[in-house]
């Protein structure tokens, strides 16, 4: 799918200077796109509504764990697609977080069950919520190219859902989901002409690997492969991108993590 005159919903992804999101936004508009960009924080979004300029790219405040703010934000996607004519051609669902704990502590507690639905509400349900609500128009949008192409959908899994670490029962279940999930909803999809793709990335420089230790980090650089550094937003943003244009892309999760498998212990 040609990304220029199409209008894709972005959510998450950490709008920051380094946030994957950010860069996929980035990318999409070079390529000649439109962008609804759907987060949380205000005064990061505004501020690279301003950046891009242009008109390209417009902000919508969402909670992903409410059903009913997905819904206006997509209702104000769907009313600014109309007004500048420029259809969907897919939803970029990035909003994730991670709240490590083992299972049982040193003391042989649980971990807060409260902290484990969270994780699951934000990653798997508000995914799974977003795309739903986009795909009823994504569906009726006029088809373009020879093999009548509407559009795709673009879920970010993590290495965590095939190798996770300690301390990440939460967020390796909540990834592994969104990449279980991947092949179902692409059969659904099919008749639509709609696809889907996951991206699977390992370490990459981000508002919540900043976060690390100077030692995780360090740990976690001697079990890379190449190269040896974490990945950066623009090579994550030109996977994205190869996603929304090579047509044979579909059913698919992709990991992206250089040959790097997550060590058991650090």
């Amino acid at each position: 799918m040609k990304i220029e005159g199409r209008t894709f919903v972005i959510s998450g992804g950490q709008l920051r200077a380094s946030g994957l999101g950010r860069a996929c936004v980035e990318d999409i508009c070079r390529a000649g796109g439109y962008v609804a960009v759907l987060d949380m924080n205000e005064e990061l979004a505004q501020e690279l509504v301003k950046e891009i300029g242009g008109g390209k790219v417009k902000f919508f405040q969402t909670n992903v764990l409410e059903t009913e703010s997905i819904t206006a934000a997509v209702q104000g996607a769907l009313a600014w697609s109309k007004e500048t004519g420029k259809e969907i051609g897919g939803v970029i669902a990035a909003a994730g977080v991670s709240t490590p704990a083992k299972i049982i502590d040193r003391n042989g507690n649980p971990f807060n069950l409260d902290d484990f639905d969270f994780v699951m509400n934000v990653n798997v349900r508000g995914t799974i919520d977003l795309i739903r609500q986009c795909l009823p128009h994504m569906a009726k949008v006029t088809p373009v190219g020879p093999d009548g192409e509407r559009g795709i959908v673009i879920m970010v899994a993590s290495s965590a859902a095939f190798d996770g670490q300690p301390g990440q029962v939460a967020y390796s279940a909540s990834k592994g989901a969104i990449a279980s999930l991947t092949l179902p909803m692409t059969r659904d999809l099919a008749r639509y002409g709609i696809r889907v793709v996951t991206i699977a990335p390992s370490l990459f420089d981000s508002r919540m690997t900043a976060m690390m230790s100077d030692k995780v980090r360090a740990s976690l650089t001697r079990v890379m492969e190449f190269p040896l550094r974490p990945g950066q937003p623009h090579e994550f943003a030109q996977l994205v991108r190869q996603g929304i244009e090579n047509i044979m892309l579909n059913g698919v999760v992709l990991r992206l993590d250089g040959g790097m498998r997550m060590p058991s212990k650090m």
